[in-house]
């Protein structure tokens, strides 16, 4: 967009350019925002699965259900996006006249992989703040459920399931209770569509329980104290009320006015339940859904253990880079981890290099329930696969880090009813590959999401196409080679 600025003729040369205008510049500041805004938040042009139809089966390939051991020359059917049946093809197999065959010869079929703990759908580019959905305005918003602003148009959700994800736990961040998190799969036309679970339970990031001596800390250790406990007072006080405000709701429902903040959380509370002796309160049944503790630290997380045995919630660790200097704590407590990834670097002067690679397997030799997140950028959520294989390189058993990122991930999030495995009842969606996903020479060349077939295709894929045709030899895109210069 071209803006004709005002010019005028001074009294010793010729025309030139007046300077700008302050509402002008603040004009231009404003549509210069609005095209970036919309650059940035262009829309996924892929197009949308058709519903399954016919029934499907994938035959002679190698099916690995996670849920039980490998069937090397399998086939998995399934119909309306639920599967059907498992089985072995040995002895012969027939299906119906209706059943649409797909010979897998050589192949492999694996549920579709799922990122335990992401922003996808709510998060674009990191530099445009119109893209970040994930921080919602205040510190305290239990209220706020992160599938809601969930966007079905975003470019990354492509780039992703071309790579085997094709379901994720999206974790609203941000404050100290940003929210709840939400499963969704990578197809549909609406968040709706896409939602496995809208609530799989609130989200709380623990304070940072030590104080910070390093040259850049500009606040003394008695100040940092002071926020420590009054973030962890803000976190008790909250549960305080929202256990008193169910305690008056249960009692007398009719009377007491609803507050959308302690409504929301009255599903991760202990809930009081009727008592014959109207002096004495009825006994406490366990929450119906966890607290995500979004913490890393020994300290953070032995604090965390604290409060959900204070006040009777049942959490989740998400992080937990010192998970196994507490291990016996977690076991006793039966808490499960989500790890934040193994791509990252020692977490201490004196750790091994390899400390971070072998953290799945130390959980896992303690008896501590586990899933692994990619620990990315939301943008780079696809090497969630090779995240996993890191860790079954260094001593993670194979079959562990595959359910890791499939049924041990469904199981922690709650949505193992559904998702995870390869069994008869659960959503059709799955992956065909040419080897195992772990590996980064492995291809995944057909997927399936609620039994709909999906493309690969994405943003990336038809840039690559695009450029590989420029820069072949003999195209007419092809850039020329340079006329030699001319002998002296």
């Amino acid at each position: 967009m071209t803006i004709a600025l005002p010019a005028f003729r001074s009294a010793s040369g010729p025309t030139r350019r007046s300077p700008r205008p302050r509402h002008l510049a603040g004009l231009l500041a404003i549509a210069g925002s609005l095209l970036t805004a919309a650059s940035a938040t262009a829309q996924d042009l892929t197009r949308r699965a058709k519903p399954q139809e016919m029934p499907i089966a994938v035959v002679n390939a190698s099916v690995h259900p996670v849920s039980g051991p490998p069937i090397p020359n399998g086939f998995v059917r399934f119909a309306d996006g639920k599967i059907s049946e498992v089985g072995s093809m040995e002895g012969g197999r027939m299906f119906t006249a209706d059943t649409v065959i797909i010979d897998a010869a050589g192949k492999h079929v694996y549920p579709g992989l799922i990122g335990p703990y992401t922003q996808l759908g709510i998060t674009e580019l990191g530099s445009v703040r119109a893209t970040r959905d994930f921080n919602e305005a205040g510190d305290i918003t239990p209220e706020v459920y992160a599938a809601v602003a969930v966007n079905p148009d975003s470019t990354l959700l492509p780039v992703t399931r071309t790579n085997g994800v094709l379901a994720a736990g999206v974790f609203p961040t941000g404050g100290t209770m940003p929210g709840r998190a939400s499963a969704i799969v990578m197809e549909g036309w609406t968040w709706e569509d896409m939602t496995v679970k809208r609530d799989l339970g609130l989200v709380v990031s623990w304070p940072f329980m030590r104080t910070v001596r390093a040259a850049w800390m500009d606040r003394s250790e008695e100040e940092q104290l002071r926020e420590i406990r009054t973030s962890l007072e803000r976190i008790r006080e909250t549960f305080r009320t929202a256990q008193a405000y169910a305690d008056r709701k249960a009692a007398a429902p009719d009377t007491t006015p609803t507050d959308v903040r302690y409504e929301a959380m009255r599903s991760v509370m202990p809930a009081r339940g009727p008592s014959s002796d109207p002096a004495s309160p009825g006994p406490l049944t366990p929450p119906a859904l966890p607290l995500f503790v979004e913490a890393a630290d020994y300290d953070q997380i032995t604090s965390a253990i604290a409060f959900s045995k204070q006040f009777g919630v049942r959490i989740i660790i998400v992080g937990g880079r010192d998970a196994p200097l507490c291990a016996d704590l977690l076991k006793a407590n039966n808490i499960p981890v989500i790890i934040s990834g193994t791509h990252v670097m020692p977490k201490r002067d004196d750790s091994d290099y390899d400390e971070p690679y072998r953290l799945p397997a130390r959980l896992h030799a303690a008896g501590i329930p586990f899933a692994i997140a990619s620990g990315e950028e939301t943008p780079h959520e696809r090497n969630l696969p090779y995240v996993a294989g890191m860790a079954a390189a260094h001593g993670l058993p194979r079959d562990v880090a595959l359910r890791a990122i499939t049924l041990s991930a469904a199981e922690i999030l709650g949505i193992a009813d559904t998702l995870g495995s390869l069994q008869p009842g659960k959503s059709a969606t799955l992956i065909i590959t040419d080897g195992d996903p772990l590996e980064v020479g492995t291809n995944v060349e057909r997927a399936f999401i609620r039994g709909s077939e999906i493309t690969l295709r994405n943003k990336q894929t038809d840039l690559a196409d695009k450029y590989r045709e420029k820069y072949t030899p003999g195209s007419p895109a092809a850039p020329k080679p340079a006329d030699a210069p001319a002998p002296r």
